[in-house]
């Protein structure tokens, strides 16, 4: 494919995703690329630069490695449906094939709405920019035909590695049984590094291989700004979505306990000084918009590097890229 056709392709699929989202009434918003106070995710690096005063005092500021933070404090002006197509930043994620550090995301949020309804947007979404019901990736065939099939977190650790998370809540037993069941824990400190160990190496590279699928109620210590589940708050409502053994996108039920997301922030601070990272403020304006926040919602962030991975059968994320990043290093 040339670089033109790929610029067309991509241009195209932009627009549709637009026309997709004025469709159902939602409204574009911008947020800023340089934040004061980036996501407080304990493993994601952001970029970090300076802004420079005329007086040449110095402020610290950030590459923005997702808007959520910023559309939630829209969601708490009253907005209710909103998306948006925006460059994100990643330092140190490269590589691989499924890495480049500036990507495109595309994240929207609707109040009045929880996972499910992000889920039934996600479908709707991909299906109308496929061209057919069913697709081919790297030599597979892949159906898009709704509805997609959902399963648990909890039901994929008894179904692929007969092991009941719920039985092992302590990282001691966890680690135990693991390595029971034959798996490596050396390098494990915490209960999420088994967890994580276990899910990439003998879960995620066979999902979605013929049916795109979600994968729901992550347990809630890997997801810090989501709703815990009202059945067993050992789980929170965050679904992820594979296709062709690719994760495309990461959802919740959005948590707007402004007193309880302040507790998770805090938690967060405290691991990432552990890890010796950078640590970040609270960011007190986000908190403030939530308690303003009028309804229960929920939001998506979709990769669409990834998406057209898919859509366009390429294995690497270079190839849909007209500037990756191997390009600026190698030159």
């Amino acid at each position: 494919m040339s670089l033109k056709t790929l610029a067309l392709k991509r241009s195209n699929y932009i627009q549709k995703i637009r026309d997709f989202f004025k469709s159902i009434d939602f409204i574009e918003v911008e947020t800023p690329i340089m934040v004061k106070t980036p996501g407080m995710e304990p493993h994601l690096n952001p970029f970090e630069t300076s802004f420079i005063s005329i007086h040449g005092e110095k402020t610290p500021v950030y590459l923005n490695h997702s808007p959520e933070l910023q559309m939630k404090k829209l969601l708490g002006k009253g907005f209710e449906r909103i998306f948006n197509l925006t460059k994100v930043f990643r330092n140190g994620e490269y590589g691989g094939g499924l890495h480049n550090p500036e990507f495109t995301m595309l994240e929207w949020y609707r109040q009045k709405a929880d996972y499910l309804n992000i889920m039934k947007d996600t479908e709707n979404l991909i299906t109308s920019l496929a061209k057919n019901s069913t697709i081919e990736y790297q030599g597979e065939k892949i159906d898009l035909t709704p509805p997609w099939p959902k399963i648990s977190v909890h039901e994929l650790f008894l179904k692929k590695c007969n092991i009941d998370l719920l039985e092992n809540k302590d990282f001691d037993q966890f680690k135990k049984t693991a390595e029971q069941k034959g798996h490596d824990t050396k390098g494990c400190q915490d209960w999420d590094d088994i967890f994580f160990k276990i899910f990439l190496n003998h879960i995620e590279p066979d999902l979605g291989k013929n049916n795109p699928v979600f994968i729901y109620d992550y347990p809630a210590s890997q997801a810090a700004l989501a709703k815990k589940s009202s059945k067993n708050p050992f789980w929170a409502e965050r679904f992820e979505l594979y296709i062709g053994g690719l994760e495309l996108a990461n959802a919740f039920s959005e948590l707007i306990d402004a007193k309880e997301q302040r507790t998770r922030l805090l938690s967060e601070q405290k691991l990432r000084k552990k890890l010796k990272k950078t640590v970040f403020a609270v960011d007190e304006e986000f908190l403030s918009h939530l308690e303003s926040i009028q309804h229960p919602c929920a939001g998506i962030a979709l990769g669409i590097d990834r998406l057209l991975m898919i859509l366009l059968n390429k294995k690497n994320i270079e190839e849909v890229l007209l500037f990756p990043f191997s390009q600026i290093i190698d030159n």
